[in-house]
């Protein structure tokens, strides 16, 4: 039986309360209920794929917020961000590295013969749908528009 990301965090949750790690229980309590809420937003269980983003914008929030600390000097507040958002990353799956996504993409441009800028989109779209959770939007974009600038 598969479990839903909300059942993997909730057991997640109760071994880090019985080890007493404070940390990992604010931050697995905080992501619980981001997921909670996007189940009552989709009126369904959360999918892998939406997990998966929730996850990196909950990552996301803890690199602004120490970025934010760190200016403000206060290096311990922006210590504490920086170790909740690697204990969030736990929780991603692994990262399609940049050769996957460039040939991801090459392949795509190839089988569409797609070029320039304003393929953009439609390569974009393509690639997410292959690569799912695996792909990091920002890496993909940045491949895709070196891919199209390049002249065919």
């Amino acid at each position: 039986m598969t479990t839903t990301p909300q059942q993997r965090i909730e057991a997640d949750l109760k071994t880090a309360m019985k080890a007493g790690e404070k940390e990992l229980v604010g931050t697995l309590r905080m992501l619980l209920t981001e997921v909670k809420n996007e189940r009552i937003k989709r009126g369904a269980e959360v999918d892998e794929a939406t997990f998966a983003s929730l996850t990196r914008k909950a990552i996301k929030q803890r690199d602004e917020a120490a970025e934010q600390f760190r200016r403000g000097e206060r290096p311990e507040l922006a210590d504490k961000e920086e170790r909740e958002g690697k204990l969030l990353a736990a929780y991603l799956p692994a990262q399609a590295d940049e050769g996957q996504v460039r040939a991801a993409v090459e392949a795509v441009v190839a089988e569409r013969g797609l070029s320039g800028p304003a393929a953009m989109g439609q390569v974009m779209k393509e690639v997410l749908a292959r690569l799912g959770a695996a792909a990091d939007g920002a890496m993909v974009s940045r491949v895709a528009r070196e891919v199209l600038a390049k002249p065919r």
